[in-house]
């Protein structure tokens, strides 16, 4: 490992860098620098201003342990706590998911069926984990009320707070609840990233994702369909009349859940809007 005392703070990065990149960690200089940075307690341009600066001894060691935690597979956000979603701060917490890039498609899907910034929409998110989609959607529609539902208590706690740290909880309000099933209509959005791995691959997920998000906000039964089933099964009555959902997608899921809204009375009416990777990844159902 490391020996403090005889590298600058530069030095030290560098030597994290390398030790990450050996570990396989695709992005080794950007985690060096967010961990260093984390047990520093600097931001970005202070790593860089001072980086001629001696390597302070017990950061040091606060960053070799970080190292040891990223080397032995916990993601960087989990390490660190919070992780950015659309240019929003979110803490995590063992029952949320690490809200992913992907996700924001939902929130673009979203935002483009209602533009008008002033709409007073009334949203609902199932199975919300720590908030991020509901914050995203309620900070660009300030009018906008919304309820966020998680079967975990832990992920409702961590979304409320998440919720406070956005400064919507005046907009918004999160309850612990199996899906849309305890609920009335009403709602004019409607959206839901909702675990979609098949039981059988959520042994071959990689060891990032297996060992440290929570299995309940992975698992998608034998099919990897079965919470769609669950939320389509409660849009015609959760939905208002000329309301929308929004629900993300696995890869390949597409057809499937689409022909599952379809069986349910319900309309699709354009293909998926894809990610950045190109995969159709935030399907529109709508009422017919």
């Amino acid at each position: 490992m490391i020996a403090a005392p005889s590298f600058t703070v530069t030095a030290f990065r560098r030597q994290m860098a390398a030790e990450l990149s050996v570990s396989g960690v695709e992005a080794p200089d950007l985690e060096a620098r967010l961990l260093l940075a984390h047990a520093l307690q600097w931001d970005r341009d202070a790593l860089f201003a001072r980086g001629d600066e001696s390597m302070p001894s017990a950061a040091a060691r606060e960053a070799q342990g970080l190292l040891l935690r990223r080397i032995a597979g916990e993601p960087v956000s989990r390490i660190l706590g919070h992780r950015e979603f659309w240019s929003l701060d979110f803490q995590l917490s063992p029952d949320t998911l690490v809200p992913r890039p992907d996700t924001e498609a939902v929130v673009e899907e979203a935002l483009a069926l209602f533009p008008e910034r002033g709409a007073g929409l009334r949203i609902l998110d199932l199975g919300t984990g720590s908030g991020a989609i509901l914050a995203a959607l309620l900070t660009e529609r300030p009018a906008a009320l919304g309820v966020g539902v998680d079967r975990a208590e832990g992920a409702a706690r961590t979304a409320r707070d998440n919720l406070a740290h956005a400064r919507v909880e005046t907009r918004g309000a999160v309850l612990v609840g199996d899906w849309g099933a305890s609920l009335s209509g009403g709602f004019d959005l409607v959206v839901s990233n909702p675990p979609y791995i098949t039981h059988r691959a959520m042994a071959s997920l990689p060891r990032e994702v297996r060992l440290h998000d929570p299995e309940l906000a992975l698992d998608g039964g034998d099919d990897g369909l079965s919470a769609y089933r669950a939320i389509i099964a409660d849009l015609p009555r959760l939905l208002a009349r000329d309301g929308a959902a929004v629900l993300e997608l696995g890869a390949g899921q597409e057809a499937a859940v689409a022909a599952i809204a379809v069986e349910a009375g319900l309309v699709v009416p354009a293909p998926a809007r894809r990610d950045l990777a190109g995969i159709p990844r935030a399907l529109t159902v709508r009422r017919s």
